[in-house]
Parts: structure tokens; sequence; C-alpha cells
């Protein structure tokens, strides 16, 4: 049976559910550009650029491809940071017929070659910095065309923000037939776009899963799924054409891609690009042009507040600020809400389901809470042994059924078996997320399925450990896993990233025994290591697996050693 306590605090002047436009994706921007041509659509380390010069941009780039061969249904790698050239690529793919395969700057050529190869990506958009990774791959592939953008391109020649080093030196492009220059592509193209020969049922879209349970996946994703969450997060985030949304998630995921610059440009509103996380250009940002919203994850919001100087920053802006990725800390959601007076408000979703699926009402946002189910989202609770439907309070994977959810993996007919379901005769999503919801039909993440701690027969889930170590004056970061343990079977281990102002001041012991002070006998963590940093994605979630692995391979080492 659908859920639906959560209605009664739905946000006032909202409907229920939305209609979404039947349109292809790119006609966010051929719109937006009629309304407000002169109307800044992205500003990029000071740069403007309108929304007439930004549709210019799409239309020369849907251009060029289809002079290099470029056909309907064809997939074309974008691989890259943000940059204008993300935006252009994107739109410019779509409106050339064809779909997007947005792949992580971060991974290894080997990493890269295995998502070209399986998407079959036909040629690429990359930037000066990273294209050797894919040309030196590319004769394993399907590769044709390179195309090689600088960020010079486009950066200012006096920014009004801090620009990362790397950013001002980056490498001349080694041009063969294949690999072709940005601008000199755009400057070559004399033909107009191709015809439109895409519908919002067809495929626009195909990102990959992080590959966290193996193999990464590519999600088929259509017009009609990106569209209505994005329709949907310009809607819930109240987003208008006079907002300036700040833009620090990296686009080529799903988050950054949906909330930071689809729904802007959907709502016509500006875009404040940063290529590379920097807490200093952020808040200069937010002051300097006034930013209203800012998607996020949870370390971006934890970087900000740990800035000396925070609280004589001008952020009075600022209307709106959430994410998700990972729960936020109810410290940290404290201390949010005493420097800016907002309260954080966290969502949940997935690659498969193109971002959010739960968005936190704004105006009855709960902290450490995912929320409420998104515009037409039937989400519900099941048992993890008989697949039964759970009330309120019991703790079962969550399954979703909504607009958002991708047609299926791409070329994985056993794993699209594996994931979906049937209830009431609707097909539902497996998540693999364990989750409870409340009696007013807010949802809560207990945890992955697989992240569970089995401690001596007790259940102990990770993040709810981590949340309360946050509490903790000296913490910056945490990370918890478990630690394999011949009498307890697993032992809860905290990596943890100091203040700068307390390292070399605070003891393992101090943590451990503040711990027990705060939590279940069973779920405090007997181990504790200090750490630098904690690895993190691309996308900035902190890869809690490698550190488990870490742990199991160094204990493995000890019995055999």
């Amino acid at each position: 049976m659908k859920i639906t306590a959560h209605f009664q605090f739905w946000p006032k002047r909202v409907p229920f559910e939305l209609l979404f436009p039947q349109v292809p994706l790119f006609e966010f921007i051929e719109t937006s550009a009629r309304r407000y041509p002169g109307h800044t659509a992205i500003i990029y380390y000071g740069r403007k650029i309108t929304y007439l010069q930004l549709n210019d941009l799409v239309e020369k780039t849907a251009a060029m491809l289809a002079d290099l061969g470029v056909k309907k249904g064809d997939r074309v790698a974008l691989y890259m940071q943000n940059t204008p050239h993300f935006v252009a690529g994107m739109f410019g793919i779509m409106r050339a017929n064809a779909v997007v395969v947005p792949i992580n700057p971060m991974l290894t050529e080997r990493e890269m070659l295995q998502l070209l190869t399986d998407s079959g990506a036909t040629a690429a958009i990359t930037t000066a910095d990273i294209y050797k990774r894919i040309y030196n791959v590319r004769k394993d592939s399907n590769l044709g065309s390179i195309i090689v953008g600088r960020y010079a391109d486009y950066l200012p020649d006096e920014p009004e923000l801090p620009v990362p080093e790397f950013l001002k030196n980056e490498p001349e492009i080694e041009k063969d037939d294949d690999v072709l220059a940005w601008l000199d592509a755009l400057e070559a193209t004399d033909s107009h776009p191709p015809p439109v020969e895409t519908v919002y049922t067809d495929m626009c879209l195909l990102p990959y899963t992080s590959g966290s349970t193996g193999i990464p996946k590519g999600c088929i994703h259509t017009h009609a799924t990106v569209i209505s969450n994005s329709v949907g997060s310009a809607v819930w985030h109240n987003m208008l054409s006079n907002h300036v949304i700040l833009t620090t998630l990296p686009l080529f995921h799903v988050t950054g891609l949906t909330h930071s610059m689809v729904a802007p440009f959907y709502a016509g509103a500006t875009v404040v690009m940063l290529t590379r996380w920097d807490r200093e250009a952020a808040i200069t940002a937010i002051e300097k042009y006034r930013c209203t919203h800012w998607t996020n994850i949870t370390t971006m919001v934890i970087d900000i507040l740990n800035h000396p100087d925070i609280r004589n920053r001008d952020l009075s802006s600022m209307t709106l600020i959430g994410g998700g990725g990972a729960p936020l800390p109810e410290a940290v959601g404290k201390k949010l809400q005493e420097v800016t007076g907002i309260t954080y408000m966290e969502g949940y979703g997935m690659t498969e389901t193109m971002s959010q699926t739960h968005f936190n009402p704004p105006d009855r946002p709960k902290l450490q809470c995912i929320g409420i189910s998104d515009f037409g989202v039937d989400a519900r609770i099941i048992s993890l042994d008989k697949g039964e439907q759970l009330g309120p309070g019991e703790q079962g994977e969550l399954v979703i059924n909504g607009p958002e959810v991708m047609e299926g993996y791409w070329n994985r007919p056993e794993e699209n078996q594996k994931v979906f379901m049937e209830i009431d005769g609707k097909q539902f999503l497996r998540t693999g997320d364990i989750c409870t919801y409340d009696e007013e039909g807010y949802f809560y993440i207990v945890d992955r399925s697989k992240r569970m701690i089995n401690a001596a027969g007790y259940k102990v889930w990770p993040t709810e450990v981590e949340s309360v170590l946050y509490k903790h004056p000296a913490i910056s970061e945490v990370c918890v896993v478990g630690v394999p343990d011949p009498v307890r079977v697993e032992n809860v281990k905290a990596f943890i990233v100091l203040r700068d102002d307390c390292r070399g001041k605070t003891e393992e012991k101090e943590i451990i025994d503040w711990a027990k002070q705060n939590m279940a006998a069973y779920r405090y963590p007997r181990i504790i290591e200090f750490v630098d940093s904690l690895p993190k994605s691309g996308t900035g979630k902190i890869q809690w697996r490698r550190l488990q692995q870490k742990e199991k391979e160094r204990v493995a080492g000890k019995q055999n050693g």
C-alpha cells in the first residue's frame, strides 16, 4: 500500500504530482534563450555567458558533432571537470540526437576504457589536462574523434574568484586528424545543427554507477526521466529566473547535473560554476554574486563551517542549502542553522533514479532525515528476507516506483531482473539501502545493507556512530568501518580527521572514552586511527569501502604473517 502520511506536510501551493514537458531536454536551453536572451546563464570565475550565447554554443556543438559523423543514438563521452564546455557539450550532444556518457575525470585509463567499451562511445569531448588518458586508450575502443577544450577558452583575463593553479598551467593540445581543439572545431563548423529526430522517450544519458557494488553499470535515462527530476527540483526549490545557483558538485554526477545545471537552466536562473571545490572560492562567490541556492554534499558543508572566519562572512543571500550522499550529522546541521539561519534540506537519490526520489519539505525539514517521497514517487520499505511491506519504524530495504527511475541497466538483462520487482502490479526499483520511515511519512537512511557491522551479534550501523562522533569538538571528519575480529566477529573502528587546532593535542583514548559516554557499549569504536584526510570519490563522497578493504587486508596480512 502506498504511503501517504507525508502529504499533510507537503509544501503549500505545490501539487502532489507534476505534468512534465514532453520535449527533448535541449529545449530547456532554447526556451530560456528566447525568454531571457541577455540574462546570464553561466558565471565562470567572472566570465559571463548569456542564454543567447549558450544556445549558440549548443547549436554549434551539435553541428560540429554531426559534421564528424555523430548520428541519432550514438553515444558520445563527456570526460571533464566543471567547465562551460561540459554544458555546451552535454546539450550539444543531445541536440545532435545522440546520447551523453558522462565519465568521472578522476578515472584511470583502465577504468575509463571499461566505460568507453561498455557504452560503445564513438566520440569524446574532454579537456587538455586529461585528454592524453582518453587518447592513450582510444585504439582499444570505438572512439573516433576527440574534441579537446582548454580552460583558457572561457576563463576571464581578470578572474573574480580564486582560480585553481592547474587551470592556469594546462598543457598544449597535440592535434592530429582525430584530435581537434574545441574552439577551432566550433569555428570550422559552417553548417546548422541537424534536424531534430529526438523525442522525449529516447535515451539521452548513460551515467555509470560508481562501481561500489561491483563493475560499473550504465543507467539508461531518457529525456523524460531527466526532465522529471530537473523540473521537480526547480519546483520544489522554488527556483526562479532571478535566482543564482552555486554549482560546486561535479556535473558528471547526476546530483550536480540535475540540481546545479539542468534545473537552473529550466528556470532561466544563473549558474555560478566552480571547476573544483575550494571553500574560499565558494564563500567569495556567495558574497559577490549573491548566490541563493546551493546543493552540495556533507563534506562541503563541514569544510565551509570549519572556515576560521565563517561567522564574519556574508552568507545572507542564501535561501536554500541542501544535498545528499550521506546524512548530515546533527551537530553540523545545528551549526549551519546558527551561522546562516537555514535548516539543511537533505534529500536522497541514486544514479538509477537520476538523483532525488526524496526531499525534505522546505518549510518543515528534519535533520538527519532524507525527507518525503518526491513528485509521483511511490516509496516503500520491504523486509530483507521475505520482501513483505513493512510499517513505520521497521527497518528494511527501500524500493521505489516513480517517473525518474531508469529504464534499466545498459546491456545487463540479468542485472535488470535482480534490481526490479513487482508490487501491486507496479514495477519497483530495489535500492539496496536499509531505511525506515516514521508515522509522518518521513524516511531515514539506516545504511547500505552491506555496510552493517556485526559486533558480537549486535548490528551496528556506521552512520549512527559517525553522527555521534561528529558532535565531538575535536573532530572534523570521520568514517567508521568494521574490522575483522576472531572473538567479536567485527570491531568498530573510526578513521578520524582532527580539526587543525586539535592535532597533536588529542589522543585516541580521549575519543574512545568520550564515545563510551555517548553511545551504547556495543556501538562505540574500540579502535581509533587519526589520519590527515579521508579517501573521497570524484563527487566528494567518503569512500568507506576503500578503508574497509584496507582493514581486511591488514588483518589478513597479520594472520598470514
